[in-house]
């Protein structure tokens, strides 16, 4: 199941989206990430400072 983004705990650093391997994640006034390009790594999670990725 891909990761999904809470979006009111979400600051928009941008922090995740450099990390994930398939380019999934989009930032803008919060992250979001592609359901369909997910691959589920969790790399995206494990640098979040405000633990605002959690999984699907």
């Amino acid at each position: 199941m891909p990761r999904v983004v809470v979006e009111d705990n979400c600051i928009a650093c941008g922090a995740c989206a450099p990390e994930c391997p398939v380019s999934a994640i989009t930032v803008e006034d919060v992250s979001r990430i592609d359901a369909d390009a997910c691959i589920d790594c969790g790399a995206c999670q494990g640098v979040c400072p405000v633990d605002a990725i959690v999984e699907g």
